[in-house]
């Protein structure tokens, strides 16, 4: 068999196991990505690509040595939820580099950041002066969480004892030219009300609009294809 031919049909293998495989670890994998599981990631990765083009290498090792590498931060992640200890030692813990307002030149030294970096994260989060911050916290992922100063947080409807409107999540009834019938159908609506409100506008070909999208306060936002405006039409709609 041809080499060219083997290094595809093992890449292939091995994309598709690894594809199995991170859908095993879980979208925590991603979205809370630590230090540890950045190791595993690019171990499992590493071990893909010696599959994939190491033809001199047992192709069922490897993929032991992959499964491997995947159960084991599963096992942890289980462990970690009933036990605080094995949680710390996986995941570290958050560090406090400034509370009250004031500096902790000895827990950034341990993280081993510089006032020049904290300052830039604190700018990240729109904080560009240090006597603001009541708390900051270097997460274990590597985010900065910031607490203001009640001082310098902005006043909200409860603050003032003002009565606000609900609001959700909008819902699509149209994308990308396409009718979104399960959408409607959902908010109890049909094709005809949906074409009433376009046609307010002149809207007679919905394939010409690239979302449309109805708010829960009965206002329905229409983007249309190419460079025209978008549109807000008041329906008398409310979810």
């Amino acid at each position: 068999m041809s080499i060219i031919l083997v290094v595809i049909i093992r890449s292939l293998i091995a994309f598709l196991v690894l594809l199995v495989l991170v859908r095993l670890m879980g979208k925590q994998q991603v979205s809370e990505l630590t230090f540890f599981d950045y190791i595993v990631g690019i171990t499992i990765g590493s071990i893909a690509s010696t599959l994939s083009v190491q033809v001199n290498q047992n192709t069922l090792a490897t993929l032991v040595g992959m499964s491997v590498w995947t159960i084991l931060p599963i096992i942890l992640a289980y462990l970690s939820l009933h036990n605080v200890w094995i949680r710390k030692v996986v995941e570290g813990e958050a560090t406090v580099v400034i509370e009250n307002g004031k500096i902790l030149e000895q827990n950034l030294a341990k993280i081993r950041l510089t006032i020049d970096d904290l300052i830039s994260e604190l700018r990240l989060k729109n904080v560009f002066n240090i006597e603001e911050v009541e708390f900051a916290l270097f997460e274990a992922n590597g985010r900065l969480s910031v607490l203001k100063k009640s001082q310098q947080q902005p006043v909200t409807p409860k603050d003032a004892g003002l009565a606000t409107d609900y609001m959700g999540l909008p819902t699509n009834l149209i994308s990308d030219g396409i009718l979104l019938e399960d959408a409607l159908n959902s908010l109890k609506l049909t094709k005809a009300w949906l074409y009433h409100q376009l046609g307010k506008q002149n809207i007679t070909d919905i394939s010409q609009v690239s979302l449309a999208q109805l708010g829960t306060n009965g206002n329905l936002y229409v983007d249309l294809k190419g460079d025209k405006p978008y549109m807000i039409i008041p329906t008398n709609h409310q979810k």
